[in-house]
């Protein structure tokens, strides 16, 4: 029987950072790689929400104009998507940055994710979400491709519309939001092990592995 305690791996992220998604294929990596080691390793993971754009209108805004104006021109852009890209495709993510038409508010997107995480792994959601956003170009501060988003999970709809039309949680996301900055984050994505040591930035695998591996030696597991 194993009694280790589950390593708990906080991910600080926002649903518009292209990294954020790399870094989440990137942890399942190293996951695999600890567990080439040790197979019985446990861990739990949690998602924390951060706003990298917090200025974006509750209704978005455009995302091309932005994102020009942001980096200094179109060619700066594309210089940027082309990049990720060929990360993206190493990992089996289809970065369709051309299809993204709004610059999303994300408030509403991590109230969802923190609802469907009082019910267990929210990592199917946020992932669902890293694809409608990135893959797909949809707008997810949308409440009907959120909740779209989280039927293909499994949830039902109308609790999650529910849920989403109602102002629960606003008060707390935006807490958690400035939390995660008091602790020193800066940029997504950040990890964080058992709140005693982190990562921040969507690293190497093994990278990633070593910090866990770091982690549960000094847990004592």
């Amino acid at each position: 029987m194993n009694t280790q305690k589950p390593l708990t791996i906080e991910i600080v992220s926002d649903v518009v950072c292209p990294w954020c998604f790399v870094g989440l294929r990137r942890l399942e990596r190293a996951i695999s790689l600890v567990r080439e080691e040790q197979p019985d390793f446990l861990y739990v993971v949690r998602w924390r929400p951060f706003f990298l754009n917090p200025d974006t209108p509750p209704e978005g805004e455009p995302y091309l104009p932005f994102l020009v104006q942001k980096f200094g021109g179109r060619e700066r852009v594309e210089e940027i998507w082309r990049r990720i890209q060929e990360v993206g495709a190493s990992l089996g993510i289809d970065y369709q940055f051309e299809r993204i038409q709004v610059r999303a508010n994300t408030l509403m997107a991590h109230r969802l994710i923190h609802w469907a995480q009082q019910q267990g792994d929210a990592s199917g959601v946020v992932e669902g979400l890293f694809k409608a956003q990135f893959e797909r170009g949809e707008n997810v501060s949308d409440r009907m491709v959120l909740a779209n988003v989280a039927v293909a999970r499994g949830y039902d709809q109308a609790e999650v519309l529910r849920y989403l039309d109602s102002d629960e949680d606003v008060s707390l996301i935006q807490q958690m939001e400035h939390e995660s900055r008091t602790w020193g984050v800066s940029s997504v994505p950040t990890f964080v092990f058992d709140r005693k040591s982190g990562i921040q930035g969507a690293e190497d695998p093994r990278v990633l592995a070593d910090g866990i591996k770091q982690a549960i030696a000094s847990s004592g597991n």
